[in-house]
């Protein structure tokens, strides 16, 4: 008998009653990061897994992961970080400098940091952009039933699929040099929108047109409060 090192539960077989915690933990060897890699990448638990579901039915898998099975789709926050880092690698290996905002002639100011660092950190930023959709979904869809935190999954799992879609279109755009990528923002909306309307069960195009204008709002919020945020600090620093 041995006791648990997490909870120092006594352990009678080969993990804690308590905590669930492993008697005895593996060494970390070339096994043990293949087994990681391999989990991450399992097609029916894994990344291939959440993106395929995501794909044909966003809608039902995001509603099942919330209310039911919470193990068969990555983590809401894992998959939005993942998806941004990989369009953040494939953004600097092609030098392709295309971001959510773009502002001319403001070099050197607040707001035009502000705007570098979104395009540096797709991953927090992404997290970020996400709250104020929710909180414009939550207005449009205040009788469905969902909490505030519930749509921000929702998010996750969208804004997710929108940087591989991204992604997609720069490696295509990095590979051909021809200017794809911004055809990619119109097959994000257009997937944001459907993924949106069917996680809400939408059976009109009034649904649907709620989730478009939620999304372009909350985008449009954002972009007015780094612009007042960038102009404020700017006006500070010169008086």
């Amino acid at each position: 008998m041995v006791n648990c090192a997490h909870c120092n539960t006594d352990i009678t077989l080969n993990y804690c009653p308590q905590c669930g915690q492993s008697a005895k933990l593996k060494r970390i060897d070339g096994h043990y990061i293949q087994h990681e890699i391999l989990h991450i990448l399992h097609f029916e638990k894994g990344i291939l897994y959440t993106v395929k579901e995501l794909l044909l039915r966003p809608g039902k898998s995001i509603r099942l992961f919330i209310a039911e099975n919470r193990d068969r789709l990555v983590k809401p926050i894992v998959f939005i970080i993942i998806s941004s880092l990989l369009y953040t690698i494939v953004n600097h290996t092609f030098h392709i400098e295309e971001g959510y905002f773009h502002i001319e002639d403001m070099k050197g100011s607040s707001t035009n940091a502000m705007n570098e660092w979104v395009q540096s950190h797709y991953g927090y930023s992404n997290i970020i952009i996400g709250v104020f959709i929710a909180l414009w979904l939550k207005l449009f869809f205040r009788n469905s039933g969902y909490n505030f935190f519930e749509i921000l999954i929702l998010l996750c799992f969208v804004i997710g699929m929108g940087m591989l879609i991204f992604t997609v279109f720069a490696v295509v755009e990095g590979l051909t040099k021809l200017k794809v990528l911004p055809v990619s923002g119109v097959v994000y909306f257009i997937y944001s929108t459907w993924a949106v309307g069917q996680f809400f069960n939408a059976k009109k195009i009034g649904g649907y047109a709620k989730a478009f204008a939620a999304y372009l709002l909350g985008l449009l919020t954002v972009s007015l409060i780094t612009l007042i945020i960038g102009i404020s600090i700017d006006l500070l620093i010169k008086h």
